[in-house]
């Protein structure tokens, strides 16, 4: 598997971990699940990461998630390896590497404040980490880290082992221009892909964004809003937006959407079980209700759009 660069484009999708009713990892339900994101327009996968349940998982269970994920896919792995500690962080980060990633994803801790704290945290994750390309995720709205435009530019100038920027900062579409706008002056350019459940993907790739890396129980609305824009078709793009995007700001809901994509990616054959590793939760009878309504929908909307 060739490593990760700055010239990643597409639809990296957040993968959930699929469990059995009684809490297992379910494996053969991996498989199933990676091949439904590939044939639904996928360009890379990202485990591990924050709506992959990663903290409910033992260390022998991340390493052979991952191993299954990498040998089952034709596409690229990215892997979460975030941690305040640059320990844990490069053991695993070796071990995911050695095991056939692509390369790792890295969010700062909460206790970071200033610029020269970020950076320097930074600075030692790319040290930590080697060679390893890393993508730089910046989520505020989870992280309660505010990476301001111009710590991004020097991190993305100073290293360069930093290839991608996960961009889920909200609002943050001037971030894209601004970022965008320091590579056509001649600044290093790194490849950016979008989060927060897609919400605002069509502006985000008018921005100059090169695609999404996130999660949503219909990928191949990501992969249907790249192409589009990436041909140039920018009312297509919302078109096909506009179609998911009922389902997409119900499942944004924090915590609570894990639910709902879980109960629609077993619905549509992906993954066999909808359930959560405790601490968990379930979607009572009028959850259900709300969500085969926004399905039915949906399916309307998409035969209208064609």
């Amino acid at each position: 598997m060739s490593r990760l660069d700055e010239s990643a484009r597409g639809v990296y999708v957040i993968a959930v971990t699929p469990f059995t009713d009684s809490g297992d990892l379910d494996l053969p339900s991996t498989d199933r699940m990676v091949g439904f994101y590939e044939e639904r327009g996928a360009t890379g996968l990202t485990v591990l990461g924050i709506m992959g349940e990663a903290p409910k998982l033992t260390a022998a269970e991340s390493a052979a998630f991952v191993k299954r994920v990498v040998a089952r896919t034709r596409v690229p792995v990215v892997v979460g390896v975030s941690s305040p500690g640059f320990a844990p962080m490069k053991e695993l980060a070796a071990a995911v590497m050695d095991l056939g990633a692509a390369g790792v994803m890295v969010a700062p801790p909460s206790n970071l404040r200033t610029d020269d704290q970020i950076y320097a945290y930074f600075e030692g994750v790319a040290e930590t980490l080697g060679d390893i390309p890393f993508v730089l995720q910046d989520y505020p709205l989870i992280t309660g880290v505010q990476i301001a435009t111009s710590t991004i530019l020097k991190i993305v100038k100073n290293l360069p082992t930093c290839v991608m920027l996960k961009h889920e900062d909200w609002p943050g579409l001037n971030k894209i221009t601004a970022l965008r706008a320091a590579s056509d002056r001649g600044d290093r350019r790194i490849s950016i892909l979008c989060g927060n459940g897609g919400l605002f993907l069509p502006e985000e790739m008018s921005r100059g964004a090169d695609g999404a890396m996130t999660g949503f129980a219909y990928p191949e609305m990501m992969a249907g809003v790249v192409a589009a824009a990436a041909a140039g078709d920018t009312e297509r793009a919302h078109d096909i937006f506009d179609a998911y995007l009922p389902l997409a700001r119900y499942e944004q809901q924090p915590v609570f959407g894990l639910l709902v994509r879980k109960y629609v990616l077993a619905k549509r054959g992906a993954i066999g079980s909808a359930a959560l590793r405790r601490p968990g939760g379930k979607l009572s009878a009028a959850d259900v209700a709300d969500v085969e309504r926004l399905l039915a929908r949906q399916e309307r909307r998409l035969k209208e759009i064609g």
